[in-house]
């Protein structure tokens, strides 16, 4: 088991900055602004060949409401660690804060490194005398944000594991299908992630835009492997104005991009906005294999939900290939069958159909229903074959494809899907024009090929002629 290093502080001291040069990446969100991280973020930091693994943590504070959740958050964090590094503000000095945590820290008893953050062009000794007050002999002037001294400290943190500790494999922390769980803010993508967890893994507060950052999470489910990935709730850009929530959102759509399936989380109460539309074009657009959750269903009584199934009918008839289910993540019902259709989609989205199958297929959809000619040409379609997985892309080949209507793309999509049970993910329809290889060569003809045109054109002069004179 790797090592586990925990960074905590009260808000912005720079954990996220030290956190992203650390693991080498740009994963948690950076900004110039108090209690930006909520959320436990996990990563790898290769130092000295050996890999530990990071948690980035929220800031600890006295607050009551989203910020005593962020501060419980914080130290599970601590609770899971090997070893602590408690960022202060060498610019700011010592505060009241940093005083009661230090005093929690000394009771957990675990390995306590206080990193004097933001110390660039200071005396270091003189920064680094003031932090002895608080009881942690280990004391390390640095900066995250231009590197200076965080060698020196990490050099002395890595000397609490055993090299049989530290493991040399730097494997992902993710593993298994990739599952976002987007919606709009406050559907309920944090409290399902948490049911699915069975532990309050991911901040979930009453509050739309509680959760700010893409965070991954290892789940297991039935003894399969998959990482779950918690977001930001997306809202109209002509709502969007805060520059924190518009970086959110690029991280939402960025695990989008990165997932496997997506589990699309809707209000039942709320019904189907426009919003939501916008961002179920989005999951089509990239191919991801689709699974829509209707969230706080048990709230709504039966004349409700005869109204929202009349909804989804006529709203989402251009997404039917996706599996919908009605939930409460808060009371758990629904819940359990998720994560077996996430894997059921998730493999059907990655299978692999024979050519000779797929063009059987073709030629069976076009003697029942042949594609429109175009300019009283017929377009013909020869074979097809796969061209590519998640989504399942079929390659058909014939002449004048270009020309075949998107409504007959459809239709040949939807004859795949239905022979090859393919549930839940889209299905690309690429077409591709065959091509004459002797187009634009010029023939050219043997002396005796010539002699005998001429020949020929001589006879048929004569014969012109001999029309001609009768």
């Amino acid at each position: 088991m790797k090592p586990v290093i925990a960074l905590v502080g009260r808000p912005n001291v720079g954990k996220s900055t030290l956190f992203n040069r650390l693991t080498k990446s740009r994963d948690a969100l950076v900004a110039d602004e108090p209690g930006l991280t909520r959320d436990r973020r996990y990563g790898h930091f290769h130092f000295d060949n050996q890999t530990y693994i990071l948690i980035d943590t929220g800031g600890i504070s006295h607050e009551d409401g989203i910020g005593g959740l962020i501060t419980e958050q914080a130290y599970l964090a601590i609770e899971e660690s090997n070893a602590v590094v408690f960022l202060v503000d060498g610019r700011a000095g010592l505060t009241p804060a940093d005083v009661d945590i230090a005093q929690r820290l000394r009771e957990s008893g675990k390995q306590i490194f206080v990193a004097v953050n933001k110390a660039e062009g200071m005396n270091k000794a003189v920064i680094e005398a003031e932090f002895y007050s608080l009881g942690i002999e280990k004391v390390f002037a640095c900066s995250g944000a231009h590197g200076d001294g965080v060698g020196d400290l990490f050099d002395e943190v890595i000397q609490t594991f055993s090299s049989s500790e530290a493991e040399l494999d730097p494997a992902n922390l993710t593993q298994g299908a990739k599952v976002a769980i987007v919606g709009r803010p406050n559907v309920g993508k944090s409290t399902l992630v948490n049911r699915l967890l069975g532990e309050e893994r991911v901040l979930a507060f009453d509050m739309p835009g509680t959760t700010r950052d893409s965070i991954y999470i290892p789940f297991e489910h039935h003894g399969r492997h998959f990482t779950l990935i918690d977001t930001a709730g997306v809202r109209r850009k002509s709502r969007v104005n805060d520059k924190i929530e518009k970086f959110s959102i690029v991280k939402t759509l960025q695990a989008i991009e990165s997932c496997n399936a997506v589990i699309l989380v809707l209000d039942a109460q709320q019904g189907i906005s426009s919003q939501d539309a916008s961002l179920l074009g989005y999951v089509i657009e990239s191919g991801k294999a689709l699974l829509i959750a209707i969230n706080k269903w048990d709230n709504l009584n039966k004349s409700a939900k005869d109204q929202v199934r009349k909804e989804l009918d006529r709203k989402l008839a251009f997404v039917d290939y996706a599996s919908v289910h009605f939930i409460s993540a808060l009371h758990g019902s629904g819940v359990g069958k998720l994560m077996g259709v996430v894997q059921r989609i998730y493999e059907a989205s990655r299978k692999n159909f024979a050519t000779n199958m797929l063009t059987k297929i073709l030629e069976d959809a076009v003697v029942s229903h042949a594609p429109p000619s175009v300019g009283g040409r017929k377009i013909k379609l020869r074979y097809a074959h796969q061209g590519g997985q998640n989504p399942p892309v079929f390659v058909i080949h014939g002449n004048q494809t270009e020309k075949i209507p998107d409504s007959y793309r459809r239709f040949l999509a939807n004859i795949f899907r239905k022979i090859l049970k393919i549930d839940g993910t889209p299905i690309k329809i690429e077409f591709k024009s065959s091509k004459n290889p002797f187009e634009g060569r010029k023939n050219k003809l043997t002396p005796n090929q010539m002699r005998k045109r001429k020949v020929q054109q001589l006879i048929k002069q004569k014969q012109n002629r001999k029309k001609q004179s009768k």
